[in-house]
């Protein structure tokens, strides 16, 4: 079974904005076709960001987000977390790097600019990132 790391902007494309462009990768995470991981940094990421007023989310709908993404994922201690061997310009970003290379091969979905630009020296690693949830097989 593959394994899937999501970064923060997906996670809210899944469960916050309900965007149609991920439905696709919804529906495989709750049927299991992809092994998704988290660490406790990440998850601890998205508790802050679904928190802010940006979003106007009540306690209620974050605590059901936090809920429904835990029971989708495997979670890493820090502790097993192993150190990917470049770094991303954006420290905050750093753990999704770390958690996709402790579970490689892995395929690490993000937007973000500084992760995707890692994305050559990834791949040796057998690790693919990618912000294109239409590539998977699903």
């Amino acid at each position: 079974m593959q394994s899937l790391v999501l970064d923060t902007n997906i996670l809210l494309d899944l469960f916050v904005f309900n965007d149609p462009a991920v439905i696709q990768l919804k529906e495989a995470l709750i049927a299991c076709r992809f092994k998704a991981f988290a660490s406790q940094e990440s998850l601890l990421e998205l508790a802050d960001v679904i928190s802010r007023p940006l979003f106007s989310l009540e306690a209620a709908k974050q605590k059901d987000i936090l809920e429904q993404w835990q029971a989708l994922t495997y979670t890493i201690d820090r502790a097993n977390l192993h150190p990917a061997p470049w770094k991303c310009k954006d420290p905050d970003d750093q753990v999704f790097l770390d958690t996709a290379f402790t579970v490689r091969p892995a395929i690490l979905i993000s937007k973000d600019l500084a992760l995707l630009e890692l994305a050559n020296k990834a791949s040796q690693e057998h690790i693919l990132i990618t912000k294109d949830c239409s590539q998977l097989p699903v």
